[in-house]
């Protein structure tokens, strides 16, 4: 009999964990793990979990053709480069890249990579050393990947090279990160859609995992209207074709990278898409630990019905004579035995395996070495699935309420997400002074050789009181055919005072940043010293000195 607290090791009861990462870490060790060991699980499907697996941040797995703005896309989300990260028409990314948070810059190659126990790729090895040469791993400082990790992949080959050999399964790779991963995120470039065979095998390898899929259409400023409509409907249609059925992911369309609009006739189409997709991914810290309580949920679902496959051939089996004919039966009739598993233990045919992939493995295995049913195992695994997983759904909630006031991923384009006369249906919305530096220095102001410049235009708008609307600064700003998230930054940069409106000295630094941005440089997380006006330089000093003294005066009140 099983008790009623389960307990691992170390004498810790379920309702005494303290995370539901840890409570799932606890049910994976003690009821799924034997079970999976016991009927060679991994030898048919993906390789046991390890705490990395449960402890590692939100993983996005970026997927495409080659020349669709893969490397483009994660340097537009970081707001900067990466260490090998390189661009161009050619297939310039070679090897698979993990794009993770560290103190210095480095590379880490495969090989010791994947033998490193913190980080959650030694599962990765049996691939081979083709593959550990086409492996790597890139860490830098960077406030977005403080939250989330990136994978950034090899570009699918186009019909012309499909006969190419990579030297290892890459359909089988992409599906392994697919499962580990919290997003996948599959571009495709407007400009030029191609569905090749080598892009229909990804797909295939990414089934099971539509819940994690994002398709974006990039690159869909180089095409009009009436050519973006047309592309649109003939990838629904062909992603139809590819999974199968009628219903296909959300579609993202836009131009992700930080280059002024080639055709602004969706730019705010591009705004709306751009700012969904962002959202969804700036609530990945939010929504981890569901994503693991549903994907080991899904995995102990698969290991019931792989359990009940490998008994029921076991069972079939002739003790002596006629074993290989009796195999070959077997693996031939293997749909007829999933149908009655079904019927006789109440499996969704939504738990099984593929049949066809599963009578591939079948193929070389020994059936007189598979396993009858071992009850115990069996009761275990059924009281993970119908009492523990539902013991920690109060954590999990108590985790959502908590997660609710943390403002998720943070940094790189994310710090454009509210941004002033940008942020949708309010031309004055603004959040407030986040992101600026309070450090005030003597610097002159480098803005001051091309003010005369600047402000012609400034009054050239007709300022009142001596400051532009924030309508009057959007209308102006747009014509450059920047992003609205690089034009938000550049106004969160440039509002100093936070008032929702930019005097002269406000509009020629926003005009200088958007001179910076035109000329290929990225934009600073906070405003440096050296950047901000001269008057708001004093009034500034003024507001931070003023805000100590209302401090020291609460805390002499609360003392009292």
């Amino acid at each position: 009999m099983t008790s009623k607290k389960v307990k691992n090791r170390g004498g810790k009861s379920l309702k005494e964990v303290q995370t539901v990462t840890e409570g799932l870490k606890m049910l994976y060790r003690q009821k799924l793990l034997p079970l999976e060991k016991y009927y060679s699980f991994s030898d048919f499907h993906s390789p046991s979990l390890e705490d990395a697996d449960f402890d590692n941040k939100p993983m996005i797995l970026v997927v495409g053709q080659y020349s669709t703005g893969k490397t483009t896309f994660i340097r537009y989300l970081l707001e900067q480069d990466y260490p090998g990260g390189r661009t161009g028409p050619e297939p310039t990314t070679d090897c698979f890249t993990a794009i993770m948070h560290g103190d210095i810059r480095g590379v880490i190659p495969g090989n010791a990579l994947v033998v490193d126990p913190n980080k959650p790729f030694r599962k990765l090895s049996p691939f081979g050393n083709i593959f550990m040469n086409r492996f790597q791993c890139v860490h830098f400082p960077s406030q977005v990947l403080e939250s989330i990790s990136i994978i950034d992949t090899p570009g699918i080959l186009s019909s012309s090279e499909k006969r190419i050999s990579r030297g290892y399964d890459f359909p089988a790779v992409l599906r392994w990160f697919a499962e580990h991963v919290d997003r996948i995120i599959l571009l495709c470039d407007a400009h030029k859609l191609e569905l090749s065979d080598e892009f229909s095998r990804t797909i295939t390898a990414l089934r099971g995992n539509e819940d994690k899929l994002r398709v974006v259409l990039n690159k869909a400023d180089m095409v009009d209207s009436q050519q973006l409509m047309r592309v649109y409907g003939a990838l629904m249609w062909s992603l139809g074709k590819v999974f199968h059925t009628p219903e296909v992911p959300r579609v993202y369309i836009g131009s992700f990278w930080s280059a002024p609009l080639r055709k602004t006739d969706n730019r705010r189409l591009f705004q709306q898409e751009e700012e969904d997709l962002f959202a969804d991914i700036q609530n990945l810290p939010r929504n981890s630990a569901l994503r693991k309580l549903n994907d080991l949920v899904k995995r102990a679902r698969l290991v019931r019905a792989h359990a009940h496959i490998i008994s029921s051939l076991k069972e079939e089996m002739p003790l002596i004579f006629r074993r290989d004919n009796k195999k070959r039966d077997l693996i031939y009739d293997l749909p007829v035995i999933f149908s009655r598993i079904q019927m006789q233990h109440q499996i969704s045919p939504g738990d099984f395996p593929d049949c066809a992939k599963m009578q591939e493995r079948l193929m070389n295995r020994d059936f007189t070495k598979f396993k009858v049913l071992k009850p115990k195992l069996m009761a275990n695994l059924d009281e993970l699935l119908t009492t523990d997983i539902a013991k920690l759904m109060p954590l999990l909630r108590q985790e959502e309420i908590e997660a609710a006031d943390q403002p998720g991923v943070q940094g790189g384009v994310f710090l454009g997400m509210d941004r002033g006369p940008f942020f949708e249906g309010n031309p004055f919305y603004y959040t407030g002074p986040s992101g600026q530096c309070d450090e005030i220095s003597g610097e002159s102001w480098v803005v001051s050789k091309d003010k005369p410049k600047y402000d012609e235009i400034f009054y050239n708008l007709s300022p009142h009181e001596g400051k532009l609307s924030g309508t009057k600064v959007k209308d102006w700003m747009v014509r450059t055919q920047l992003p609205s998230s690089v034009l938000g930054r550049i106004w969160k940069l440039s509002d100093v005072d936070c008032d929702g409106m930019l005097d002269d000295e406000e509009f020629a630094l926003a005009s200088h940043l958007i001179e910076v941005k035109l000329e290929g440089f990225g934009l600073p997380p906070k405003l440096p010293s050296h950047l901000v006006p001269p008057s708001k330089r004093r009034r500034k000093a003024s507001n931070i000195e003023n805000k100590r003294t209302v401090r020291m005066h609460r805390d002499l009140s609360v003392n009292v």
